[in-house]
């Protein structure tokens, strides 16, 4: 079934079983994220709920349990501005799940002001990157067991997924991995976003080369342009600048470029989960998908739309991995 730009997390789950199988999702505790975990919930499958504030999500499952009782659910605290904090979720987490099916890492920050992690690392690149290449490498065993299992169900393709939410705001800004903290660059919120969410596809791209052989698949997603509180650090001066950019991207739809339109919430997630659930992508990773499909690389004709080429550099992917690893101070070498 094709689906698009509408669909919704319902629409693109209608028929799918997940009875068995375990997903991890960041960010779970509002947004794109609790929505995600609502669906894949309804689906079957068992949902960790990962989140920084206990409180919050606590009563985001609660939220979910009050209208589907059946719903099987837990949660983990993590904060990914913190190396220690994502070590002992993945503990947590590994010990009690050790087979995980689908890892959605969905919790991001956007356009904040220059601030660091408590590992000192700049707040965007640091939370939506390092903490999520840590996490991910940290349940590297749960995901490999799920990997190498065979068989489907209803209709899922066997083995296991790890979908890393990106952007189109990826194309604002590329990676300049000799400064990932911006001391010799002046600090810009939205080059700093660009920078961590161009992290994200070419993490995917690094950690599928690694990992497919063992049935381990790994995507970026585009969600859309959605309302949730990841803009909360927006301010007039941002706001302007992204009204400006909408507005360019309307002009181009003159031209052959898709214009500008929010999704709901539902819409938002639908991506994440046809990433992580579709029988249409078995077999396949390393790409960066928007709208429930497969995106093109950005061309000239289309200009804005799809994914800028140097977030698919396989060589610009492997650079990150091993700056990665050093910054997490962490090798991670896994045999295929």
């Amino acid at each position: 079934m094709s689906f698009n730009g509408s669909s919704t997390t319902d629409k693109v789950l209608d028929g799918v079983d997940l009875t068995g199988k375990t997903a991890v999702v960041t960010g779970a505790s509002g947004g794109l994220g609790l929505e995600t975990v609502r669906a894949l919930a309804v689906a079957g499958a068992h949902v960790v709920m990962a989140g920084r504030d206990e409180a919050k999500t606590a009563a985001a499952m609660a939220s979910i349990r009050g209208e589907h009782p059946e719903a099987s659910l837990s949660s983990v605290v993590v904060d990914l501005g913190s190396l220690a904090s994502v070590a002992d979720a993945a503990t947590t987490v590994g010990t009690a799940h050790p087979k995980i099916e689908l890892l959605i890492n969905n919790a991001g920050v956007m356009a904040c002001p220059l601030s660091y992690t408590s590992d000192g690392f700049e707040t965007q690149f640091g939370t939506n990157h390092l903490g999520h290449f840590l996490f991910t490498n940290l349940l590297a065993e749960s995901l490999l067991a799920a990997g190498t299992s065979g068989g489907t169900s209803g209709g899922v393709a066997a083995g296991a997924r790890v979908v890393n939410l990106s952007s189109a705001g990826h194309t604002m800004g590329g990676i300049d991995l000799d400064d990932l903290g911006f001391e010799r660059r002046g600090y810009d919120p939205f080059a700093a976003y660009g920078q961590s969410k161009t992290a994200n596809i070419l993490f995917s791209i690094g950690l599928d080369r690694r990992w497919s052989a063992s049935g381990v698949r790994s995507v970026a997603v585009h969600p859309g342009g959605i309302h949730t509180d990841l803009g909360r650090h927006l301010t007039p001066e941002t706001i302007a600048f992204l009204q400006k950019r909408l507005a360019e991207r309307a002009v181009r739809a003159e031209s052959g470029a898709t214009a500008f339109q929010w999704k709901s919430i539902p819409q938002g997630a639908a991506t994440s989960v046809w990433a992580a659930t579709s029988a249409d992508l078995d077999g396949r990773g390393g790409m960066y998908l928007e709208d429930c499909q497969i995106a093109e690389p950005q061309s000239a004709d289309r200009p804005g739309v799809g994914v800028a080429g140097y977030a698919l550099d396989p060589d610009t992917a492997e650079r990150l991995w091993t700056t990665s690893e050093r910054l997490v101070g962490r090798e991670f070498r896994y045999a295929a």
